[in-house]
């Protein structure tokens, strides 16, 4: 039943460790242009998402729309986990951003395009004075299921990927899956979306009748980062 990840206290990661079709970097940019001041800045997101879910999701799209290197780079990403334990609380995309007037409206869209959760938020520091731009628009919902407590033909017959494929169908327009958790008793699915009211009516169903669900605790993720950030 349990979808397989690596545990870390830390996970970081960076765009350059991910196959893309062509190089996110143009090599143009990068041996010809004259260096440029950039302001680094990051994008922590009120996501709970493993890394390569963020890449897919939030620091793709990023790279694409700033393939030319002229208003930003994308330069790496990392999680930050919850306190004693190994559950992602939040995670971070770093940035160098030479265009600050075109640069952070264009982030922000970019993420709140991609599903960013409320409290979300861009930060840099200019001229020693730090900037915090909050972006983000949607709610946070996590369904946990019992990984040891159904009985053992369920865990052989059910798959969670079905339940994933499910969340997205039934929430069409209203919200998406966007990552998981796997704990020593339960595995978390992350779902984000317009409305937790109306994604938990939406996914009843699903959560009262298949037989893995069984059981299942569905919990409000917070609309701020509570541990830092």
């Amino acid at each position: 039943m349990f979808l397989s990840r690596e545990s870390s206290w830390f996970l970081s990661s960076s765009p350059m460790s991910r196959p893309r079709k062509s190089p996110p970097y143009p090599t143009k940019f990068l041996s010809h242009e004259p260096l440029r001041m950039a302001v680094a800045a990051f994008a922590t997101l009120n996501a709970r998402v493993q890394p390569l879910d963020r890449g897919d999701r939030y620091e793709d799209p990023l790279l694409d729309a700033l393939e030319s290197g002229v208003i930003a780079k994308v330069a790496g990403g990392g999680s930050q986990l919850l306190p004693g334990g190994n559950e992602i609380e939040y995670c971070c995309i770093d940035l160098d951003i030479f265009d600050l007037k075109r640069g952070v409206p264009l982030i922000t869209s970019i993420l709140e395009r991609a599903g960013a959760p409320r409290g979300s938020y861009l930060s840099y520091t200019v001229d020693d004075q730090s900037h915090r731009i909050p972006f983000g628009q949607t709610d946070g919902i996590a369904i946990y299921l019992n990984g040891t407590d159904l009985p053992d033909t369920v865990y052989q017959e059910c798959d969670v990927n079905y339940i994933i494929a499910e969340i997205d169908r039934l929430l069409d327009g209203v919200g998406s899956y966007q990552s998981y958790w796997q704990g020593p008793t339960e595995t978390g699915l992350y779902v984000y979306g317009s409305s937790r009211d109306v994604m938990r009516r939406l996914l009843a169903g699903l959560l009262d009748t298949y037989p893995l669900c069984k059981g299942a605790r569905v919990v409000d993720l917070p609309d701020s980062i509570e541990n830092g950030g």
